[in-house]
């Protein structure tokens, strides 16, 4: 009788009859798929103690096998968390931004603010920031330079700090 398939988490090698297959440490399309193989085909004795070698917790092993049903191998397959559109910037909602941002160039982010939320959108005020920002719409603000530096600057025929008058004298 030949020897069921076993796989070893700690060196990511599925063993069988025949040899044995390397899998990759970070393919977890196929660590989730060798798990459901071994829980549902080669009849493991506990799912809980199957799952606990793999790194999983039971409830998770049922979610995997779950979504395996589903939607076959690809539903194993990673995905990113989170949500999947910006259900706050929204089109029109940038629209207005810009619209306001247009209309009055020296409004503040807060008074925008203040007038979409009158205008019944739904939008806070670092949502519209960086709405301004992605735009490339926010004002520029000039720094204060210090009194030498400005004078310095003033007077081209000043000599830069450090630098003599005049000839040394031995």
């Amino acid at each position: 009788m030949n020897a069921p398939l076993q796989f070893d988490p700690k060196t990511n090698r599925l063993t069988g009859p025949a040899g044995a297959l390397l899998i990759a440490a970070d393919d977890l399309m196929a660590r989730h798929f060798l798990l459901l193989l071994q829980g549902e085909c080669l009849g493991a004795d506990g799912i809980a103690a199957l799952a606990q070698t793999h790194g999983y917790s039971r409830q998770r092993y049922y979610q995997l096998r779950a979504a395996f049903q589903a939607g076959g191998m690809a539903a194993l397959q990673p995905h990113k968390t989170g949500p999947k559109t910006n259900y706050r910037r929204t089109d029109p909602v940038v629209r207005q931004v810009l619209r306001h941002r247009f209309l009055d160039p020296d409004a503040s982010p807060a008074v925008i603010t203040q007038k979409l939320k009158q205008g019944q959108w739904s939008i806070s005020q670092r949502s519209v920031q960086r709405v301004i920002a992605d735009y490339g719409l926010q004002k520029k603000t000039l720094r204060a330079q210090p009194a030498k530096a400005a004078r310095r600057r003033a007077h081209p025929t000043h000599p830069p700090a450090g630098a003599s008058r005049g000839r040394r004298r031995p």
